[in-house]
């Protein structure tokens, strides 16, 4: 094939972070045969079922979508071969391909993952790079293979984690990274120059599934420990608290060096912001949610009298 001619590429993604790519690769010279995302989920008070917002782009452009609830389905497997595709890309799918599935198109599967690989393999990679304190992070495309992010890297970019980033505004930024960079890796695969370099092993670091409850706030950890928990977990799944038997949501905050006279968990100031005694430091809440209640700042949630110093943040009330 000349190295011009456009690629017909089969595009594999399910979140709001592989819309930029999903666009971009739209927006481009080569031809998006076919979309793959995760079947519509219920979501929201009524439990309505929401499509995946791939599935929205695709379908407003006009490309035809598959959403199988497994890969094993030959019917799936059938559909994807048909689509004759050059190449498959990969963002943010949110399972891992079989063999049967990377060997469809002719030169192979690229994967838009949100870390420096090796660092931070798995299903959430910028959680867990604001969680552990690092200051960089970047984008990475890799050729696929059956294991988890363990493929050849072809390119990669990186970028500061700004101090008060939130895990959904570097998503956000990381999502633009990765459509540019998507970009450039396609680019230098039409004209030949697309290398790639194995990863080492031995730097690898994982980035597990976040769950629910792991939001919970352990108010013996630092201060600085908890703000980092409380941005890696905005939007979701938010870090939380007890306040007697009512769950408030921490939805920004920042860690203060001061030392608190007050065990773990105690209000010891009522105002702009709340400060709340940690293991370590103080941690100075901005935004706050009562549960049943809208977000506010810290100042108007202050001026709601349901906090005072002295008040013991962390068990629920009839609980442990």
């Amino acid at each position: 094939m000349p190295a011009h001619a456009p690629y017909r590429v089969v595009f594999f993604g399910t979140p709001e972070f592989a819309v930029p790519a999903l666009r971009a690769l739209l927006d481009s010279s080569d031809t998006v045969v076919g979309v793959v995302c995760q079947p519509d989920r219920p979501a929201g008070r009524g439990q309505r079922l929401h499509p995946p917002p791939v599935k929205v782009l695709a379908q407003s452009r006009g490309v035809p979508v598959l959403q199988p609830e497994t890969l094993r389905d030959e019917g799936a497997r059938q559909a994807i071969r048909g689509w004759h595709s050059d190449l498959i890309v990969v963002a943010a799918y949110g399972r891992i391909l079989p063999r049967a599935v990377l060997d469809a198109p002719r030169l192979g599967c690229i994967n838009v993952h949100a870390s420096l690989l090796p660092k931070y393999r798995g299903a959430a990679p910028i959680q867990w790079a604001i969680l552990r304190g690092e200051t960089v992070t970047g984008v990475t495309i890799m050729r696929m293979n059956e294991r988890m992010d363990e493929g050849d890297i072809l390119l990669a970019r990186q970028t500061a984690i700004l101090p008060d980033e939130t895990y959904g505004e570097l998503e956000e930024r990381l999502a633009r990274i990765g459509a540019e960079a998507l970009m450039d890796a396609l680019a230098r695969l039409h004209a030949g120059t697309l290398q790639g370099r194995a990863q080492d092993h031995s730097a690898a670091t994982l980035a597990p599934v976040i769950k629910k409850e792991d939001g919970c706030i352990d108010w013996s950890r630092s201060a600085e420990e908890i703000a980092r928990q409380v941005r890696a977990f905005n939007p979701w799944p938010s870090a939380f608290t007890w306040l007697g038997d009512r769950l408030l949501k921490i939805h920004r905050a920042h860690a203060l060096p001061a030392a608190a006279a007050a065990a773990a968990g105690t209000v010891v100031g009522i105002g702009d912001p709340i400060c709340i005694a940690a293991g370590a430091g103080v941690l100075a809440a901005d935004e706050l949610q009562l549960e049943g209640r809208k977000r506010l700042r810290a100042a108007e949630f202050a001026r709601g009298g349901l906090l005072s110093t002295g008040v013991q943040l962390g068990r629920r009330r009839g609980v442990g």
